[in-house]
């Protein structure tokens, strides 16, 4: 089949991840599958006008205000994947949620990561509950072997004399949902009392104004450093460097930079949200905070406490390797997309 693929794809975000997977996914059993930047179009008559172009059979479409507003009154079959702030925030908007639930009357099947984001759209639109399929992230990371530690460190403005730097990296777009100033401050106060601990920041400049806030902050607070994204294979080599991966999201549909953490064998604190707390057992494959004094505590206890890391360690890697496989995130969507011929 010739699919059309609709997705955020302004930055190396979380969507414009999925979609890559997906794509390939699709094209590996011969289907055409074209990959398109939802921010591209305005309204569905544009989309419509794409599909008679370029002759679409069927199409999918990852974040259901976002990317399925535009399939609405499709002559196509179509599907959806959820994105995570569809069913977490633009939910609670009354336009934006009358509209998902129109797309979602006309799909003919959802996809949701967790079992909590698929009772969130259930229990709004229940009509649809039979139509949502659970289908988890699938993780694949390829660390690159030519990466430069080094230069990771001095690009970021980190000296280069500090053997023992112990380095926290959070991964986002800069945008207000990711929250990626909440724990700065109490960064810093730490960094102060020992010089070794640093925070990185880095991903791309979603949001422009968040990004200048973000910029003006981070410039008059030592010890957190502020990066632009990079590519990926390089990013799964710094992330195998660092101490650990942080999270602190206002909301997430489900992380990949968290799962690609444990795939890594680099232990994970997250923000106690929905989102986290579905991959994520307190303790067992991460450690989960409530707020930025709790991150620090358990920070210290992680750096004290080598044999909560292994274990933390350990099990995350096993539950990467159980639940969120590749190899049956392809199948799945080799299925899925069966449904829509």
């Amino acid at each position: 089949m010739r699919l059309l693929l609709l997705a955020c794809l302004r930055a190396q975000t979380g969507n414009a991840t999925t979609a890559g997977r997906i794509q390939d996914h699709l094209e590996a059993v011969g289907h055409i599958c074209s990959l398109k930047d939802a921010f591209g179009y305005e309204n569905p008559s544009e989309i419509a006008n794409l599909i008679s172009a370029e002759k679409f059979e069927a199409a999918l479409a990852i974040h259901l205000y976002k990317g399925g507003r535009l399939l609405q009154g499709s002559r196509i079959p179509f599907g959806i994947i959820f994105g995570g702030t569809d069913i977490n925030e633009d939910i609670k908007h009354e336009e934006k949620h009358r509209v998902m639930g129109a797309v979602l009357e006309e799909a003919r099947f959802a996809v949701a990561f967790t079992e909590k984001m698929k009772e969130l759209a259930a229990a709004e639109w229940p009509d649809a509950r039979s139509k949502i399929y659970i289908q988890t992230q699938g993780i694949m990371t390829t660390p690159s072997a030519t990466f430069n530690w080094k230069r990771f460190l001095q690009n970021a403005g980190i000296p280069q004399d500090t053997e023992n730097v112990r380095l926290f990296l959070l991964i986002c777009g800069l945008r207000r949902v990711k929250d990626p100033l909440y724990l700065v401050d109490v960064f810093s106060e730490w960094h102060r009392r020992e010089p070794h601990i640093h925070l990185v920041i880095i991903g791309p400049a979603v949001d422009p104004q968040f990004t200048s806030e973000v910029n003006e902050k981070i410039n008059r607070t030592p010890g957190v450093h502020l990066l632009q994204e990079i590519p990926q294979d390089d990013l799964h080599a710094a992330v195998k460097r660092c101490f650990a991966v942080v999270n602190s999201s206002i909301s997430e549909g489900m992380s990949a930079a968290i799962l690609e953490a444990m795939d890594l064998d680099v232990p994970v604190l997250a923000r106690n949200i929905p989102g986290n707390a579905a991959i994520i057992r307190h303790k067992d494959t991460g450690l989960l905070f409530t707020d930025p004094q709790e991150f620090v505590q358990l920070s210290k206890s992680l750096m004290n406490d080598p044999s909560l890391e292994r274990k933390i360690v350990t099990k995350a890697k096993a539950y990467v390797k159980k639940h969120h496989s590749w190899e049956c995130e392809r199948e799945a969507y080799q299925n899925l997309v069966l449904k829509l011929q």
